[in-house]
């Protein structure tokens, strides 16, 4: 019983995994921002290329 008492101990010490799940979910974070801001500049860009191409006939 005191082996499984100390197996458990260690199991639930162990931070790895949920280190690489933050780390993980960090990076998602990051990819969701930059093609935001991407898909803004970006529509921002058609606008003026359209606004060009309009007055340029």
């Amino acid at each position: 019983m005191s082996n499984l008492k100390v197996a458990l101990r260690q199991y639930f010490r162990q931070e790895s995994g949920a280190t690489a799940v933050e780390y993980g979910l960090v990076v998602a974070l990051i990819a969701l921002a930059i093609i935001g801001g991407v898909t803004a500049i970006a529509t921002s860009i058609n606008g003026t290329f359209s606004t060009v191409e309009t007055k340029m006939g």
